[in-house]
This record gives C-alpha cells, structure tokens and sequence, in this order.
C-alpha cells in the first residue's frame, strides 16, 4: 500500500509543477487559480510523502518521490509546454526510470 500511496504522491508533485507552469501563461484570477491548484497540490504530495516514510525508509521513498517528479513533469513539459524533446533527455530521463525501478527491487 505504501507504495501506491507513494507513486500518488509523486503524480500529485507532477501536478504541482504543472500549475506552477501554468500560472507563466495566466493572467489575473485564472493565475491565483492556478497558485491554489499548486499549493493542494503540494499540500497532498506532502501529506503523503510523509505517510509513506513511515513505513519505506526516508531515502528511498524521498528518490522515488522526487523520480517520478522528475519524469513526470519532463513529460508535462514535452506535452504542454513545448519543452524539447531531445535524444540526451530522453536517455537521462530512461536511466532516472531505471534507477526508480531498481530502488523499488531493492528496497524491503
């Protein structure tokens, strides 16, 4: 369950950065919209990183955490953002995926 919980807090970090991106392109009440959605969205990605260290140890679930921030708002970025989608990202990005992977094999 703790790593449910976890991979939960990870999209809602993806969807915290995504509102940040968001407020760029926003003027007005739309922009403090955009802030709100950004600080739920911290808040619960928090709440249950928090949880979660109770029961994964803190290292692991803070890389895994911050992994799948990682991957998640690249592809965000890609998506919505015309961010650029180059050969060098996509292979850092592969072995960040990796990495994740591999913590969660090693980790009890």
């Amino acid at each position: 369950m703790s790593w449910i919980l976890l991979l939960i807090a990870g999209l809602f970090e993806v969807l915290f950065a995504f509102c940040l991106g968001k407020t760029k392109d926003t003027t007005g009440t739309e922009t403090y919209l955009w802030y709100l959605g950004f600080l739920i969205s911290l808040i619960i990605s928090m709440g249950l990183l928090i949880k979660v260290t109770q029961t994964l140890p803190i290292g692991t679930s803070y890389a895994v955490w911050t992994g799948i921030g990682a991957l998640g708002t690249v592809v965000i970025g890609i998506l919505f953002f015309k961010e650029p989608m180059e050969f060098w990202r996509l292979f850092f990005l592969s072995t960040l995926v990796l990495s994740v992977v591999g913590l969660k094999i090693v980790s009890h």
